[in-house]
């Protein structure tokens, strides 16, 4: 027996012991993958073997708990393979487990290392931009506003009025027709909110004269600006499709003159009272953002003050076929190599590998700590074990030098 096969031992003996205490001291690191020493033994050319060499560092990849949390930008990644995509800013790409990230001061969704969370833009049409995954950006200024261009409002009229007694028509005078409604507050294009409100006056067996009113002042000089048929069932025949074009809305506020049209489809005229049934419109002001989500799909969901919601983005996932092929970078992410062949980039969910995102929850550490703390025993063991044939080789060596 040699001194390197003690030697050996001890080394890969404190190798083991590395790698179990960094698993110990990462127990409660949001994301960390376990690691486990691989050994071999060492022969050269003889049958007595020459001691033993780590192999390599095998990563345990599978899902750690998942815990919740009260953050939205705190992520996790369910039932299933894939890591999120990270880019530094000068461009390089690296992959990670730990769904920890904030937002910076110009909106990019970053980690605690400012490397940026990638994913699929926003185009200017409003879908996702598709492509090469880039950073994602919240939307730090405030939406613009959007003038109504339609409104979709349903009613039923009631077959029992009567045609009424008193004209011309007013809007400040109930007497002059049978029901009224408001279909705002609508919007012009600095938004404004403005009262727009619609008159029946009925003329007839299943005939109604439509008016309008925008803040209070009559629509088309007090004119009726439509009319509207009936079935003998109730239905509604005139105007064609339902569609009822609005005069322009000039409200001398610098604002562009207002074209809207109404949808009265599925208006009725039944012996039942009058009312709305549906009332919608598509305008809306100026909002701020107050918050956002990330949903099981990956798509970033923005949250504004004026009550509207808009499609901020979508996060990536990527896998690779050999994850173990992946180096250990620090700071929570890993680099590509040759070994874990090409990224496989793609929307959470989709496909049978990837998983599916949790906000507001983190994934937790897979190490488990009680396994680790035995394989600490037996490591320190080993280790104590492979001192020892030290120690006697030693003592043979000192046998022979005091041989006289």
């Amino acid at each position: 027996m040699g001194f390197s096969q003690g030697i050996s031992g001890l080394s890969a003996a404190a190798a083991n012991l590395d790698v179990i205490g960094n698993n110990i001291a990462n127990s409660g690191t949001v994301g960390f993958k376990s690691g486990a020493a691989t050994f071999q033994d060492v022969y050269a050319g003889s049958r007595v073997g020459l001691g033993v060499a780590v192999s390599g560092i095998v990563q345990n990849f599978t899902q750690g708990s998942v815990q919740t949390s009260s953050r939205p930008l705190d992520v996790a990644i369910l039932n299933g393979d894939g890591f999120f995509r990270l880019s530094s800013p000068s461009g390089e790409v690296m992959y990670s487990r730990n769904g920890q990230f904030t937002r910076d001061k110009d909106g990019f969704i970053v980690n605690a290392a400012g490397l940026r969370l990638t994913g699929y833009g926003v185009s200017a049409t409003g879908g996702l931009d598709g492509g090469t995954p880039g950073p994602l950006q919240v939307q730090t200024t405030a939406m613009s506003p959007k003038a109504t261009t339609a409104i979709n409002a349903t009613f039923n009229l009631d077959a029992r009025g009567t045609v009424p007694t008193k004209t011309p028509f007013s809007p400040t005078d109930s007497d002059t027709f049978n029901y009224s409604n408001a279909l705002g507050p609508i919007f012009d294009s600095l938004g404004n909110p403005h009262e727009l409100g619609v008159f029946f006056v009925k003329t007839g067996a299943n005939a109604w004269d439509v008016y309008g009113a925008a803040d209070g002042t009559a629509l088309n000089g007090g004119a009726a600006i439509s009319t509207m048929s009936f079935d003998g069932n109730g239905n509604l025949l005139t105007p064609t499709g339902g569609k009822l074009t609005l005069p322009a809305m000039n409200f001398g506020n610098g604002s562009v003159a207002l074209n809207a049209t109404v949808d009265l489809s599925g208006t009725t005229q039944f012996g039942n009272v009058n009312e709305i049934k549906t009332l919608k419109q598509d305008g809306y002001t100026s909002g701020t953002l107050t918050s956002f989500s990330i949903n099981p799909d990956g798509t970033i969901t923005g949250k504004f003050s004026n009550e509207q919601t808009t499609l901020m983005g979508q996060v990536v996932l990527t896998s690779f076929a050999n994850p173990n092929g992946l180096e250990p970078m620090g700071e929570n992410v890993w680099g590509e190599t040759l070994a874990s062949g090409q990224p496989l980039t793609g929307t959470p969910g989709a496909g049978t590998k990837q998983g599916s995102l949790a906000s507001g929850a983190l994934e937790a550490s897979n190490v488990d700590l009680t396994s680790e703390l035995v394989n600490l025993i037996v490591a320190q063991r080993s280790y104590q074990a492979n001192a020892q044939t030290v120690k006697t080789q030693d003592q043979v060596v000192q046998t022979l030098i005091n041989i006289r």
